[in-house]
Order: structure tokens, then sequence, then C-alpha cells
């Protein structure tokens, strides 16, 4: 029955910042931008091989930034995207002046992913740079 992730959503408060994030830094296709509703925003982002992002603004209310989900509560903590090069990413994003949470290192579970780094987008959702 099930055929594979289409899609997530996430809540932005600035959507030209949050698509040169997503599309630009990490290198996301935006696959469509318009206007909904109530004076906010849409668009989607595709990860390379499939699988995207739903990016909305709000129109009349303000998006607060993202919080950490702490361990003992159910929701998602991050979003594991997989790069060429952990090291470079995290680079490549720091010189851009996005905020690297943990910088590169070894995976804990080396039998699935060699490095990790973490960072944050935009609105303080954490992103996972992984490396096979």
């Amino acid at each position: 029955m099930l055929k594979g992730f289409e899609h997530m959503n996430l809540t932005t408060s600035d959507m030209d910042r949050t698509l040169v994030f997503y599309r630009d830094l990490l290198g996301m296709r935006e696959v469509v931008r318009r206007d909904i509703k109530g004076g906010g925003e849409i668009a989607f982002v595709e990860f390379p091989g499939g699988g995207m992002i739903e990016i909305v603004r709000p129109g009349t209310e303000v998006a607060t930034p993202a919080r950490e989900v702490p361990r003992t509560e159910a929701g998602i903590r991050h979003i594991a995207v997989s790069v060429e090069n952990v090291d470079a990413a995290a680079a490549k994003l720091a010189e851009a002046g996005v905020t690297i949470t943990e910088q590169p290192r070894d995976a804990y579970h080396r039998d699935i992913l060699k490095r990790v780094a973490f960072c944050l987008d935009p609105d303080g959702v954490s992103i996972e740079l992984t490396e096979r």
C-alpha cells in the first residue's frame, strides 16, 4: 500500500528567507510558489530523488520561531537531509550565516551514517546534515 514519502509541512515567518535556505543553500528545487487565502503564501520545494517540503507563510498571523522538542515529548525533533560531504556543507552554511548547532562529527550509528552535523533553518527548525 505505501509507495514512499510525499511531503512534510513547515510554517515560516518569511518565505523569501526560507526559500533561500532550502532552495539556494541546500539545493532543493522550487516546484511551486503562490499566494493563498488570507494574504499568505505557499511553496513546495523538492529533494533530489523525490519527497518535498510544503512551506506555508500565514497571512494575518505571525509565525513564531520553532522550539526544540524535548526528548520526553512526542514530536518531530529534526529533519535529516543527505549531503555529499557534511564538512563542506556545514562550512558553506556557516559562511552564509546559518547557525550551526553541532559541528561536523562522526555519527553515533556508524552502521547507518558516516558523519553528521546540525544547523537551524531561518525559523529555528533543526536540520541534520548526514553523510553515508
